[in-house]
């Protein structure tokens, strides 16, 4: 991945982050922007997102991308970058599969006992 890549990435990131926590509310749930994924030409940018708990992530990534045109507009004002990527809001699976092998390993733990 390139270095503007990257950089694009880390600044997309921070300002989605910011405009989630003052735009949306979420209530009881706990809601994270772990990381940013634009694609190589700057034309799409996958927005990785882990909801606790876990049972509330298909309705918040459905709200978030109802919304995503509104974050797309805050962006293009905020950042003086040509193209701003469309932001597509998705669920980082990576973060579910984290949270199942502590499950596993806990009642492994709790049957050696």
């Amino acid at each position: 991945m390139s270095n503007r890549i990257q950089k694009v990435n880390s600044l997309l990131e921070q300002e989605i982050s910011k405009i989630i926590l003052r735009d949306f509310y979420f209530p009881e749930s706990l809601v994270t922007l772990t990381h940013v994924d634009s694609s190589a030409n700057l034309i799409e940018a996958k927005v990785y997102i882990s909801v606790y708990p876990d049972d509330k992530m298909d309705k918040i990534i459905e709200i978030l991308n109802k919304g995503a045109y509104s974050v797309q507009q805050k962006i293009n004002k905020l950042l003086k970058m040509r193209p701003i990527p469309k932001i597509k809001f998705v669920k980082d699976k990576n973060i579910v599969n984290a949270g199942r092998v502590e499950e596993l390993l806990e009642t492994l733990k709790k049957e050696e006992k």
